[in-house]
């Protein structure tokens, strides 16, 4: 867990500030939520599958940029 800021208000922090604004996110949070997934684009939901979350993470940055 995130001690001040939990990741969907990180990545919103983020988005509102224009020097990292363009930056792709992804983010694996601790717990679940619908409003999280909204966020992003990523089709992986949890549970996962760890041998090929590193094949779907680059996947998608590679097609982010």
């Amino acid at each position: 867990m995130m001690p001040d800021m939990d990741g969907p208000t990180t990545f919103q922090q983020l988005q509102v500030n224009p020097a990292t604004r363009h930056i792709p996110v992804i983010l694996l949070t601790a717990r679940g939520r619908a409003a999280s997934r909204l966020l992003t684009e990523l089709p992986v939901t949890k549970p996962f599958n760890p041998y090929t979350l590193a094949d779907q993470v680059a996947a998608a940055l590679s097609s982010s940029v």
